[in-house]
């Protein structure tokens, strides 16, 4: 089954909820040729690149890019003008840096913030109960509009676990929900169909699209 192929059978899939779902493929180490393929299906919103050094050598502007891996300040000024959406906001430092860099590229840059839903000590992101905090320390950077909100899970967890934890962030997510505030990132290969049961609307995925690393 080829690239085009995995990508109709997960909008196929995705039949079991009533609301609209974004997917955006996760291209870490794929080519730039895999990339090309899946995004050629009209299917996929972005590509979405976790290093911006990889993001860097792939980058050909006629693809959607958004950028989903943790995000270092001394590199916001190197994609802030080839992104459309930035997944990882989880600091008041990340965010001043990217509304500084953006207002020198005369835009508005479009964000999610990051949940640490988990609490794992070893991944980034806001806890849940943290989260209107956050949102009112960086609300007044003129040059960052906040789309919603992005949320890591541990890896371990089983489906109960999951569905668990997707819940309590759909919950936070509707009290902050707005006609901008609109995006819910959350699931990938191996768990999206559990996080759009529970509300997702946007899902990251690399092996359901591409196949296992080689």
């Amino acid at each position: 089954m080829n690239i085009v192929d995995n990508i109709e059978k997960i909008v196929q899939s995705l039949s079991v909820v009533n609301h609209k779902v974004e997917l955006v493929a996760a291209t870490k180490t794929r080519t730039i040729d895999e990339v090309q393929l899946a995004m050629s299906s009209k299917l996929i919103a972005a590509s979405g690149e976790n290093r911006v050094q990889e993001l860097l050598s792939k980058y050909d502007d006629s693809i959607t890019w958004d950028f989903i891996g943790q995000l270092q300040t001394n590199k916001v000024k190197y994609i802030i003008d080839k992104v459309r959406l930035i997944h990882s906001v989880d600091r008041y430092s990340l965010a001043k840096t990217i509304d500084k860099e953006a207002k020198k590229n005369n835009k508005v840059q479009d964000v999610l913030v990051q949940i640490n839903a988990g609490k794992e000590e070893s991944k980034g992101g806001i806890f849940l109960e943290d989260i209107h905090a956050f949102l009112d320390e960086i609300a007044y950077f003129e040059n960052i509009q906040i789309r919603g909100v992005m949320a890591v899970v541990p890896l371990d967890y089983d489906d109960d676990q999951l569905k668990r934890t997707f819940d309590k962030v759909y919950a936070k997510y509707s009290q902050l929900k707005t006609n901008t505030f609109s995006y819910l990132s959350m699931g990938m290969s191996n768990d999206y169909l559990i996080a759009v049961e529970s509300g997702a609307n946007l899902i990251r995925l690399g092996r359901a699209i591409f196949g296992q690393r080689g």
